[in-house]
């Protein structure tokens, strides 16, 4: 099995491979101050619950938006696995199939992205990631990363509003059945995911009015890529573990080179 690690800003998710898809995932807040014995015990405890051997796992990738997690995440594997793990970055770029003008200026996980969406479906494609931050990667049917647009995520916007507004209840994410709330949870639920709704619908447009060459896919992955019901008919696939398989695709593409 090859072990695919994602490091993001809200948590690190595990994806195990013996195929295209995950066999397995686990997700754990990525936590800046945890020691790597904090990450180890995690890793453990989900393998121990899945009857899973460390033996099993042959390769090893990581990808890191968290600069200070990726040497904790490291000394981990190495420990567990006694393999060497191979970091996604520019240096393994030039073995995929995609185009990218500034390597050191773009996500691991945003390449992963493009990398799945390009492999998949060999077409152009706009990838709308729900993370912490809302992304939208553009890829040509040239594979050409065309460039990115990014947009806070609504966890971050619902955050920001707790930190900033005084006396706010805990609001669920769920789409709302009114447009107009009549309470605080309602009017708060009604602005960011109607609205979030609206911004999402309005960057693809504006993205296929600027690129009208092209046929775009529209993809959507992350954990929040099911919460927007209005929004199941603007895409074409939703897979919320697109980043684990692009970045399984990456390790294959490596090892193959």
């Amino acid at each position: 099995m090859e072990l695919v690690v994602d490091i993001g800003n809200s948590d690190v998710v595990f994806g195990l491979f013996t195929e295209e898809e995950p066999r397995l995932v686990f997700r754990t807040p990525s936590q800046r101050d945890l020691p790597a014995s904090e990450y180890e015990k995690r890793i453990r405890a989900w393998f121990l619950e899945n009857a899973l051997s460390y033996s099993d796992i042959s390769g090893i990738i990581i990808s890191s938006v968290v600069p200070n997690l990726t040497p904790v995440m490291e000394e981990v594997v190495e420990r567990l696995f006694s393999v060497q793990p191979l970091l996604a970055g520019p240096a393994i770029y030039k073995g995929l199939s995609l185009k990218i003008k500034n390597p050191y200026e773009i996500g691991s996980d945003l390449v992963a992205n493009a990398t799945a969406a390009f492999t998949y479906h060999q077409s152009a494609a706009i990838v709308v990631d729900f993370g912490t931050a809302l992304s939208f990667t553009v890829v040509s049917a040239k594979g050409e990363i065309l460039g990115v647009n990014i947009a806070p995520g609504i966890k971050t916007a619902m955050k920001s509003l707790f930190q900033e507004t005084a006396q706010l209840p805990i609001i669920p994410l769920e789409y709302p059945t009114t447009f107009i709330g009549r309470d605080t949870v309602q009017a708060i639920q009604a602005g960011i995911l109607v609205g979030y709704v609206g911004l999402v619908k309005e960057v693809i447009n504006k993205i296929k009015e600027q690129e009208p060459a092209e046929s775009f896919k529209v993809i959507a992955t992350g954990g929040l890529s099911l919460v927007l019901e209005p929004l199941k008919e603007v895409f074409d696939q939703t897979d919320p573990h697109l980043t684990l398989k692009g970045l399984h695709l990456m390790y294959q593409n490596q090892k193959a080179s």
